[in-house]
């Protein structure tokens, strides 16, 4: 399941993004790839666990909390701090698949990474390229967002960043463990609770059927989420 979730980032919040990542200090994206995507990974990142990086990414974070749509999507139980990347000049990320496994540094905790998130920070029409290829099995999906948007996507999937040859494509990138591993059941589990919201706004919160609903979806969750 690939979702896009918009307007995660306001436009003021875009314009303080930029700026201090134009103060920051920019390295090698290799330090946090593993052997395999190390190999066909090109493009420059904000050193990680940075005070602008720390910084950036608690706010993103806080506005993903605030995001019924990716919390519906996600059923998120730990995230990885953001990281932040930089593609320009013919740069690119050849296909790879993810690490399962993501120890945040300094910490003894471990993130499975269930999904995939890739939150766009500069305008699609400011730079060539940069088109985010997830395969699925629907084949091959290209996502490129506007500035503030995120796409989440499994992290099971294979991936790829197109050469970007003119401008630069900003993203901030990261991933989490869902309460819910299973893929499958989390689809079923978003599809429900989609009805279940639009239901409420038609026919009210206490409807006897969205009670009974929202019964169904609480119950399934208790029978499938690890909290």
């Amino acid at each position: 399941m690939l979702i896009a979730i918009p307007d995660v980032l306001s436009t003021e919040q875009l314009e303080y993004f930029r700026s201090v990542m134009e103060r920051s200090e920019w390295i090698d994206g290799k330090v946090t790839a593993g052997e395999q995507s190390g190999a066909v990974k090109k493009n420059s990142q904000l050193k990680e666990g940075s005070p602008e990086a720390r910084e950036l990414g608690e706010i993103i974070l806080g506005a993903l909390s605030q995001s019924s749509l990716f919390v519906s999507a996600a059923l998120p139980l730990k995230i990885f701090p953001p990281l932040f990347n930089r593609y320009a000049g013919g740069q690119h990320f050849g296909t790879h698949v993810d690490n399962a496994i993501r120890a945040i540094p300094g910490t003894p905790v471990r993130v499975r990474t269930d999904l995939s998130c890739t939150l766009f920070l500069t305008e699609p029409d400011s730079y060539d390229g940069g088109e985010l290829v997830v395969e699925d099995n629907y084949g091959a999906q290209e996502v490129k967002l506007p500035a503030g948007h995120m796409v989440l996507y499994p992290s099971t999937s294979l991936h790829h960043v197109k050469p970007v040859t003119r401008g630069a494509r900003v993203a901030s990138f990261f991933w989490l463990q869902s309460m819910v591993r299973d893929g499958g059941q989390r689809t079923l589990l978003f599809d429900l609770d989609q009805n279940i919201q639009r239901l409420s706004a038609e026919l009210g919160l206490t409807h006897p059927n969205v009670v009974s609903l929202t019964g169904i979806y609480h119950n399934l969750i208790r029978c499938w989420a690890d909290a």
